[in-house]
């Protein structure tokens, strides 16, 4: 009999593919009922249906430059596949001299997460019409982008026109979006970042648990990078003082809250990945360019505009937050990100994941009560190196690699191009384990590979170019290059290789 229950909630979730709510009543009004404390103010909350189209957005956003013209400018990054303009509102209190904190907000980056563009325009409604916000501007400068991936989001669908997953491209930089949004991110130099997402509380995997298949409990589950290349420093403000005070939020407003988790199966059996160290993604990203950041999932993928201003209510309390604690940890911020930036460490090239067993609250979906679920549990926060080297001072690569320099250079490292041939003592990566997936991820076809470093000195031609590693996003630097690491342009097969061959990436460890 369980059986077949699993089975029938299997084919319950199905429509997902289609976008209808498979979320009962029963369950919204137990556990997310509606919150009116949010005000109608945005376009989509001052219609019953629907959500805020871009004409409705860009209407908004002009209407509160118009009216806050010494505090609100627009821009526009570029145009989306579909030839939108993706704005960007900057907010600053420019009477304010001071030195500020830069902020970076970004909404919309999944298409179907429509929650997290609302908040945006909720946001910037608060924090420019609701004076009781005013202060935060005296130390606090801010750029918001309300809708990343416009085609997505108007077709409701999470991917953007060419098909690739906007939040999988932060390393390889094959959408246009991406190119556009990484360029502006790294131009603003944002030290505090947070990306608001939605997630999908009813997974089909979920249809296997429980006696009738479970959902997600959790209102909101945070994302902040556990990549251990990321300064420590960085990541223990942004666990133990940002999200820390987001958690406080939570629970003084009775909204569920759990670090990030997602599901993959293992063998036949079905983990749960807690946290995360992929540079591939913006919590991660954002944190190698030396800033603190995370990425929030609020529970909503699906559910229309059901539970809509709990969502927004969730995801704005999140972004309040971490203005709040900038502002009051406005020193400590300064500190912490000039500190990273002298941090010495060696390169975490492949890290293993801890592993254990521990329990989460679901709700069944048998009778709609809490289920204490037994799970296994594969936790980046807890990672071991299993393979490290010693930073490079400098990286060199052909003229041929062009390509790749392009995407260096969105990443916000500074390139600089030999005029005259020069000799020079590298070390060379020899791949002497290759393995290529047949299966495509995100249009490419990923590589693993394992690699002897070996010494030699080779004549680079003018035009070569070299990228010295004492600069401030170094640390994406490496992240690309390195053949190994999981979001390096060998292991997305950007740049192909193969076995016993010479990868042209070439490590300088002593600068002429």
């Amino acid at each position: 009999m369980k059986k077949i229950l699993n089975i029938f909630f299997y084919f319950l979730l199905t429509p997902l593919v289609f976008g209808q709510n498979p979320e009962p009543k029963k369950v919204t009004s137990l556990f997310f009922p509606e919150d009116e404390t949010i005000e109608n103010v945005t376009p989509a909350l001052l219609k019953k249906k629907g959500f805020t189209d871009y004409k409705e957005m860009m209407t908004f956003l002009n209407t509160q430059k118009e009216s806050f013209s010494d505090l609100v400018s627009i821009d526009f990054l570029g145009k989306s596949q579909k030839g939108y303009d993706i704005p960007i509102v900057y907010i600053n209190n420019k009477k304010y001299t001071n030195e500020k904190v830069k902020v970076w907000y970004q909404g919309g980056l999944h298409g179907n997460e429509m929650g997290s563009t609302e908040t945006m325009l909720y946001l910037i409604y608060k924090l420019l019409n609701d004076k009781s916000f005013a202060y935060l501007l005296e130390k606090i400068e801010i750029a918001i982008v309300p809708m990343a991936n416009i085609d997505g989001y108007l077709k409701e669908d999470r991917y953007a026109s060419n098909g690739l997953d906007l939040n999988r491209d932060q390393t390889k930089l094959m959408a246009p979006e991406s190119v556009i949004l990484k360029n502006a991110f790294s131009n603003y130099k944002a030290e505090v970042a947070l990306d608001f997402h939605e997630y999908n509380a009813y997974r089909r995997d979920f249809a296997k648990m429980g006696s009738f298949g479970v959902s997600s409990i959790y209102d909101v589950m945070f994302l902040y990078s556990s990549n251990l290349n990321v300064a420590p420093n960085i990541r223990v403000v942004t666990d133990s003082l940002f999200v820390g005070n987001v958690r406080k939020v939570m629970d003084k407003h009775q909204l569920r809250h759990a670090d990030y988790m997602s599901t993959e199966t293992y063998f036949g059996e079905i983990h749960f990945n807690r946290g995360s160290s992929s540079a591939r993604s913006s919590a991660s990203s954002y944190a190698l360019a030396n800033s603190i950041s995370a990425l929030i999932e609020v529970r909503g993928v699906h559910l229309g505009r059901t539970s809509f201003k709990r969502r927004i209510k969730t995801a704005f309390l999140t972004g309040l937050s971490f203005l709040e604690t900038t502002f009051n940890n406005f020193d400590l911020v300064k500190k912490t990100l000039k500190e990273a930036q002298s941090i010495d460490q060696k390169l975490s090239v492949i890290s293993k994941k801890n592993m254990y067993k521990d329990t989460i609250e679901v709700i069944d979906m048998n009778d709609y009560s809490i289920l204490n679920l037994p799970i296994t549990v594969r936790d980046a926060k807890g990672a071991k190196t299993t393979l490290e080297r010693e930073k490079p001072e400098a990286y060199i690569l052909t003229k041929e690699m062009n390509f790749l320099i392009e995407k260096i250079k969105t990443l916000g490292l500074q390139v600089e191009t030999l005029t005259e041939n020069t000799n020079f003592l590298v070390e060379t990566y020899q791949v002497i384990e290759y393995n290529r997936d047949e299966t495509t991820y995100e249009k490419m076809n990923l590589q693993e590979v394992k690699t002897k470093i070996i010494s030699k000195e080779i004549l680079f031609p003018a035009g070569s170019f070299r990228i010295l590693t004492n600069q401030k996003n170094a640390r994406l630097l490496y992240e690309v290059l390195e053949p190994e690491m999981p979001s390096s342009f060998v292991s997305f097969g950007v740049l192909e290789t193969g076995l016993h061959k010479e990868i042209p990436i070439y490590r300088l460890s002593q600068i002429k």
